[in-house]
């Protein structure tokens, strides 16, 4: 597919923008971040870098796209929440947790950041806004 691949490991809020730069240096056509806490803690700076570098990014967690990243695919973190709820009420009436079955996400969200997009003069096809949970004006 003439895709090739490469990392940009930060380790400090301080990495970004060497990331980005090594990005831009390479002539990376396209960022997926990838669902980490200490990424999802920095989203803001990482979409500000994402605009800043011109790159089209894509995000698990729905506060990127919210945040400014072009596209988000992920699972709806408030329903997994309210299954946890149930789980956390099955326990406190005295189930075992090792008893209780292993649940993975059932719901998933798309969003696409519509203002990321011009800014990127990116036109994205109709047939994926149509299919999207939410279009960010």
């Amino acid at each position: 597919m003439g895709i090739q691949l490469e990392s940009l490991g930060v380790r400090a809020p301080d990495d970004f923008e060497r990331a980005f730069q090594a990005a831009t240096r390479w002539g990376t056509g396209a960022l997926l971040i990838l669902d980490d806490f200490f990424l999802t803690r920095h989203l803001t700076q990482i979409a500000k870098l994402t605009l800043k570098a011109r790159l089209p990014a894509m995000a698990g967690v729905t506060g990127f796209a919210e945040a400014g990243v072009l596209v988000s695919y992920g699972p709806n973190f408030a329903d997994i929440t309210r299954r946890a709820v149930t789980y956390v009420d099955k326990i406190l009436k005295g189930a075992k947790p090792g008893d209780l079955p292993i649940e993975q996400p059932t719901k998933f969200e798309l969003v696409i950041n519509l203002k990321t997009a011009k800014a990127l003069k990116l036109t994205i096809p109709q047939s994926l806004l149509l299919r999207a949970d939410e279009v960010i004006q």
